[in-house]
């Protein structure tokens, strides 16, 4: 924007939003001159520095969406007239000065305030709304709060503040909007709540809070949106806690371990719900009976909340739920009372904003239960799903042909189930795939050439089934984006294809026990996330994810956690050749496993500048001479194995070596000696092993020559002697006189030093 023109003096309302305005508000606008201005707006802008001098008839300000900092100056509490202040979303600090009691709406959320809400706060009389969302305060909630009997609005999430919800909330008859989340807030939820009739949203989620649901929030006629989630909460919620809920369209209980929903069947509440998160909570008596009519769910999430036995013949004849999480049960029987009565009316339910965080993804999540027979053909209706997951559950037979229809799959997870035949080509097809985990079946036969190439793919988990055939060197031509790649324990055979070394994002590859034969290829160097540790891949929408890797000698499953996971895993196959020196330089690598090969040679000497290595395991080959000293300045080994080898000399000594004091891991390698062996070096093995001094590998061979040329230039002097005595008579003769001669002298000086001492002693 060009330079701001000068305004009238008598101007009253001055609009200057989203304008791109800079530099401080002085510098920007002559105000001290417009001293009858009722209204001005310079929100959206790019403002900055202190909030000057304003003038005195201001009624209404709206500053929000700039850089301004410092803190609220006490100028702003003499505008007598000021009825509207939105200081929202810049950069103040300090404390919450004292206000002019005409105020009726206060935004000073997204800032950085600090200190307490002040008790003042509480004679604003007119005031009707009031955001302190997003700061730095500290300290209770003042009980002062109210008795401000015109407020509609209350909402001082994302705080510090402690201490309980004040009783007094409950004298606040007009409140529409009660938000104290992502507190530190505890005691229990006053019964006073219930008094508040014209409330439509409570949330006090994320806090402390204890003690049982008031059965008073029942009376809230007018509720909508009801979150209590991440709390402490305890005992029972029974029907008379949605009593008068009708207008109840949003529940979330998520995250109270202690709290039980026993609602009889009989009980059919009043309300229609969008969305229901019951997700950790304890619920009784099997699949909920009182969801029987509830005809607009959108999300239902019930995970992990102790439920059993089969679900409900009824839950067949409800509409298409586009979230349902059944997760974590102990769910039985077919999969084939799924909702599908219907088509969901996804425009009603995004009025509703039932979506919330999940950007309108659709899932369905039954994994980790008790769920039987094969995959019913119904599902595949569900042409709308982004997330299946039916993994850990008793499923068997083959993957349906019509999956081919889920077009829209990026998350597809069948592992851990008796699944069984080859896996269908079609599913090479689905080429929104992100995440593909079949491992852990009964899949055999070979893959066909269209699946190997999914564009999208960043996780490929096919381990632990029967599958065969080669690897093919084109794998990945059109995916640069694959970041776990897990063939684990299958019947692979051929050699590992160079392609893999164009996937630089590759920070997870394990195909371990196959048949794999040939060397292991040096361009892995090149794998760019074993190199730095990084990991690229988020799927952010509440999705479990699990990858199974061995580690420190244990099969573990990583799940939010496997993104900070570096692996290679290449043990149990036919590789022969040498541990290539180019390996050493993937920095990043945390799990390096090679173990149960035939490897030989040496192991590299540079292997030291692996220094993020926690596990290693080398064991099994046939790798022979010295373990390179280098090994000792791996400071984040905890798991180490080079047993069953052909290593000789010393075991270096190190300080985090020094730790791994189990003989196990240096077994079977019969010219090992030292600690923690029991059996000790000798001094020629001693000298074997390299000394403490780091010499650079270059420096080997003259160290070698130095040692020979010792040796050879002993040996000629020794033997020189003996055969020049052995030859000539008369050298032999003179020295044998040498020799008795000097015996001679040293008996008579010896038989002298004795007598002096003999006579010092009879003088005393």
């Amino acid at each position: 924007m060009g330079p701001i023109p000068t305004f009238p003096n008598k101007l009253t309302e001055l609009y200057l939003s989203r304008n791109y305005l800079k530099g401080s508000i002085t510098e920007s606008l002559s105000l001290g001159k417009l001293r009858l201005l009722q209204i001005l707006d310079l929100s959206l802008n790019e403002l900055s520095g202190p909030i000057p001098t304003l003038p005195n008839k201001l009624t209404e300000l709206y500053l929000s969406g700039n850089h301004l900092n410092g803190s609220i100056p006490e100028s702003l509490g003499k505008l007598r007239l000021l009825q509207v202040l939105d200081l929202s979303g810049n950069e103040l600090t300090g404390p919450i000065p004292t206000f002019a009691a005409k105020l009726i709406e206060l935004y000073l959320y997204d800032n950085f305030l600090k200190g307490s809400i002040p008790e003042s706060c509480g004679r604003l009389a007119a005031l009707t709304t009031f955001s302190l969302k997003h700061n730095e305060l500290n300290g209770t909630t003042p009980v002062s709060i109210g008795h401000l009997s015109r407020l509609q609005s209350l909402d001082v999430s994302q705080n510090q503040l402690s201490g309980t919800i004040p009783v007094s909330f409950g004298q606040l008859s007009k409140l529409q909007s009660l938000v104290v989340s992502r507190n530190q807030l505890s005691g229990i939820i006053p019964v006073s709540i219930g008094q508040l009739s014209k409330l439509q949203s409570l949330d006090v989620s994320r806090n402390q809070l204890s003690g049982t649901i008031p059965v008073t929030i029942g009376q809230l006629s007018e509720l909508s949106s009801l979150d209590i989630s991440y709390n402490s909460l305890e005992g029972v919620v029974s029907e008379s806690h949605f009593a008068k809920l009708s207008m109840l369209k949003y529940l979330d209980a998520t995250y109270n371990s202690k709290l039980t929903f026993n609602v009889s069947s009989d009980g059919l509440p009043p309300f229609q719900l969008i969305r229901m998160d019951l997700s950790s909570c304890k619920i009784k008596n099997g699949f909920p009976q009182w969801l029987r009519n509830q005809r607009k769910l959108n999300i239902l999430d019930v995970s992990n909340a102790t439920i059993s036995g089969p679900l409900a013949t009824w839950l067949r004849k409800m509409p298409i739920i586009p979230f349902i999480n059944l997760s974590h049960n102990n769910l039985s029987g077919p999969l084939t009372n799924l909702p599908s009565g219907g088509t969901d009316n996804t425009n009603y339910y995004r009025k509703f904003g039932a979506y919330q965080n999940y950007n309108d993804i659709r899932v369905l999540s039954l994994q980790s239960n008790l769920f039987k027979d094969s995959i019913p053909r119904s599902l595949c209706k569900r042409k709308d799903l982004h997330v299946l997951n039916l993994s850990k559950n008793w499923l068997t037979g083959k993957i349906p042909k019509c999956f081919k229809n889920l077009q829209n799959l990026i998350f597809m997870q069948l592992n851990s189930n008796r699944l069984s035949g080859v896996i269908p080509s079609f599913i090479g097809n689905l080429s929104q795939l992100e995440w593909l985990s079949l491992n852990d079946n009964k899949f055999s036969g070979e893959l066909h050439a269209e699946f190997w190439n999914l564009s999208w793919l960043t996780v490929l988990d096919l381990g632990d089934n029967a599958l065969c055939g080669e690897i093919p060197e084109s794998f990945g031509e059109t995916n640069q984006s694959l970041q776990v790649l897990r063939l684990h324990n299958n019947n692979f055979t051929g050699e590992i294809p160079q392609s893999l070394c164009t996937h630089l994002e590759l920070q997870i590859l394990d195909v371990a026990h196959n048949n794999l034969i040939g060397t292991i290829p040096r361009c892995l160097r090149e794998l760019d996330s074993m190199v730095h540790n990084h990991s690229f891949y988020s799927f952010d929408h509440g999705i479990e994810e699990g990858i199974i890797q061995v580690m420190k000698g244990l099969s573990l499953e990583y799940t939010n956690t496997w993104s900070f996971v570096t692996n290679m895993d290449l043990s149990s196959n036919k590789l022969v050749g040498d541990i290539p020196a180019e390996i050493t330089e993937l920095y990043g690598l945390v799990g390096l496993n090679l173990s149960n090969n035939h490897l030989s040679g040496g192991i590299p000497v540079s292997i030291g500048n692996m220094a993020s290595l926690n596990s290693l395991d080398l064991s099994g080959n046939e790798l022979d001479g010295l373990i390179p000293p280098s090994i000792a300045a791996l400071t984040f080994l905890s798991h180490l194995n080079l047993s069953n080898n052909n290593l000789s000399g010393q075991i270096p000594t190190g300080s985090q070596l020094q730790t791994l004091i189990d003989p196990s891991i240096y077994a079977g390698n019969k010219d090992l000696c030292g600690a923690p062996l029991p059996k000790n070096c000798s001094n020629h093995e001693v000298l074997t092993t390299a000394p403490k001094k780091k010499y650079e590998a270059v420096d080997e061979p003259n160290k070698v020559w130095f040692y020979v040329d010792i040796i050879c230039g002993f040996a000629t002097g020794f033997w020189g002697v003996i055969v020049v005595l052995m030859l000539k008579k008369q050298w032999r003769h003179k020295l044998f006189i040498f020799v008795e001669e000097s015996m001679d002298k040293i008996h008579v000086a010896v038989m002298v030093r004795v007598n002096k001492m003999k006579r010092g002693r009879g003088a005393m």
